[in-house]
């Protein structure tokens, strides 16, 4: 029976290390396919990032081109302001 007990032993012992090997190939798995959808989630985001941020360039654009105009039409103002201011 010592035989016996001494295989049986090693046998558990194997199968202990061959569950701890599975239960771990399997938590790897299972933090692979959460790391993948965490990827793309982030690659969805930098998609809509991109996006908004060539939205507001071009935003950033128009006003550009808006206070231009204002500035013009304020100093043409000014100019008629002081022209006026003077004539006085």
């Amino acid at each position: 029976m010592n035989r016996l007990d001494s295989a049986l032993k090693r046998f558990s012992t194997a199968l202990d290390s061959l569950e701890t090997v599975v239960v771990n190939r399997l938590a790897s798995a299972h933090e692979a396919k959460n790391s993948r959808a965490e990827l793309e989630i982030l690659k969805a985001d930098r998609e809509r990032l991109i996006a908004r941020i060539a939205a507001l360039e071009e935003d950033s654009r128009m006003l550009a081109g808006l206070t231009e105009g204002v500035e013009d039409r304020l100093d043409s103002a000014i100019a008629e302001i002081r022209d006026v201011l003077g004539r006085n």
